[in-house]
């Protein structure tokens, strides 16, 4: 992995909706009953996910949970933050931590939130996944470096769109974090 900046993307959770069929009742006999053109209660699906759809799901979780706790710990520059831990280890922990450490000891912090699309690129084997590629296009224009002393801009270069990316492993626990990540200059996506 060749470019790291200290600029951290932070995420968003995925959500899921799920429908609801209501009907109506009444107290009183002559209320009308409910219409008989309301839509059924949508039926669970009984189809499994797949041990690689898992991965990826759980993959993405670790990514997006690794920016978001970098996003929170950038706003102190806490390079110690335990919740660092949470979704990264290894080359990428290391990273995450050089480049808070870095922000703490030049007086920095980030202001803003950074956005992401990160996408899986593969799933490695797909039958027992133990490792996921993930790639993304992240913009960090709105998300920029203040003198932690006097809240001016720091002038660490622009902001923009930046391509990513990552590896994440299954751990020996069964979770997922992310092990290393690269990102690229401004305009790469």
């Amino acid at each position: 992995m060749t470019h790291y900046r200290s600029t951290r993307l932070a995420l968003t959770g995925l959500a899921a909706a799920a429908g609801l069929g209501m009907s109506a009742c009444s107290s009183d006999d002559s209320a009308t009953p409910a219409s008989a053109t309301s839509a059924p209660p949508i039926a669970p699906s009984t189809t499994a996910a797949s041990p690689a759809d898992i991965a990826k799901q759980k993959a993405t979780a670790a990514y997006l949970g690794m920016w978001s706790d970098m996003a929170e710990a950038a706003t102190t520059s806490d390079w110690q933050s335990p919740k660092l831990v949470q979704n990264a280890t290894a080359e990428a922990l290391s990273k995450i931590s050089r480049g808070l450490y870095a922000d703490h000891y030049n007086g920095l912090v980030t202001k803003g939130k950074p956005e992401n699309a990160p996408t899986v690129e593969s799933v490695e084997p797909a039958d027992n996944p133990t490792t996921v590629n993930i790639v993304d296009c992240g913009d960090d224009s709105r998300w920029l470096k203040y003198r932690a002393d006097n809240g001016q801009p720091a002038n660490d270069g622009p902001g923009g769109r930046r391509h990513i990316n990552a590896m994440a492993k299954k751990a020996v626990d069964g979770s997922w974090k992310i092990t290393d990540f690269a990102i690229q200059d401004v305009g790469t996506c």
